[in-house]
């Protein structure tokens, strides 16, 4: 079975607060809080756990609250490759009410050397011929942004695959390397700032997609919000449509998508059935709170729902 190995450098712990509507300058009195010990690596890691996929986590964690993360991979059997360093993993508020979520990120803890050494060390001895490595979120301070560009390179000569989740100098830098990702997923606004123009119709996404299929990519997916996704190769494209959902909560959705792509490609699926497995895992995440999946008959039950468009190419 394929290994899955994914990165999280920049972890968090989401606090999502509900409220009944937010007023800016207001004050609220909150309807419910929960915590969930996430970052988008360890959303993917999360769901592919759930879906019965081995799967180990690395990154780096503060030591001083990572209690949270550590009873999240006890409960689910991730493997934990994480580098603890002195301090605590920041906490991102998400502010829900029946407009949308609201998105307070904060600074996380600093990269220092000795710690991405002991990183790059670690993954390393994890990945190899087999391996689908995930090289998700945000980098801290510390980081380079080259850092995504340099580790694909490490991990595809030690024989693993690499799907990027990244956005700005971080994606743009991954994208101008000399090797590049197999798979890169980024949204309708993290193309177009790397494009530098506005993507508003489809066939404004596709063919950006498709300008980094030509540059080397095997794959690119482009989430689309309600709108679904993308998903090209030099062979085709596929628009994926979710069905409608009753949401719980949005948070980790898109990290869902990407272990729902993970899912399929280490099931060796055609790009119909991993095209419908990741919107099925994103829908299915939507009436959970955190990043968790429903059961495996209701995942497939919502994959057999998503309609799936073959595009001009």
């Amino acid at each position: 079975m394929t290994r899955v190995l994914t990165l999280t450098l920049n972890p968090a712990i989401d606090r999502t607060v509900t409220l009944d509507r937010l007023e800016p300058g207001a004050v609220h009195r909150a309807r419910a809080m929960r915590d969930d010990a996430g970052g988008k690596g360890l959303n993917v890691a999360s769901c592919l756990a759930d879906w019965g996929i081995p799967v180990t986590a690395a990154g780096v964690l503060g030591a001083g609250n990572a209690a949270a993360f550590e009873a999240l991979f006890a409960a689910k059997g991730i493997e934990d490759r994480c580098v603890r360093v002195p301090g605590e993993t920041r906490t991102n508020l998400k502010l829900v009410d029946a407009v949308g979520t609201t998105d307070v990120n904060l600074p996380g803890l600093t990269l220092e050397p000795s710690t991405l050494r002991a990183v790059r060390a670690g993954l390393a001895e994890t990945a190899g011929p087999g391996t689908i490595a995930v090289l998700a979120g945000s980098l801290p301070a510390g980081a380079e942004p080259g850092l995504y560009a340099e580790l694909t390179a490490e991990l595809k000569e030690r024989g693993a695959r690499v799907l990027l989740d990244a956005s700005g100098p971080a994606l743009a830098a991954a994208l101008a390397a000399g090797t590049l990702p197999d798979a890169v997923k980024p949204n309708r606004h993290e193309l177009e700032e790397w494009a530098g123009r506005p993507l508003p119709a489809l066939a404004d996404v596709v063919e950006a997609a498709q300008g980094l299929v030509r540059r080397g990519i095997p794959l690119v997916v482009v989430s689309l919000g309600a709108e679904g996704a993308v998903f090209v190769r030099d062979a085709g494209v596929l628009h994926a449509l979710p069905p409608a959902m009753a949401v719980a909560s949005t948070v980790g959705a898109g990290d869902a998508l990407v272990a729902g792509l993970v899912a399929g490609l280490c099931a060796g699926s055609r790009l119909a059935g991993t095209a419908r497995l990741a919107l099925a895992f994103a829908a299915g995440k939507l009436t959970r709170a955190g990043a968790n999946l429903p059961g495996r008959e209701a995942v497939e039950a919502i994959a057999g729902t998503v309609e799936v468009r073959a595009l001009p190419s």
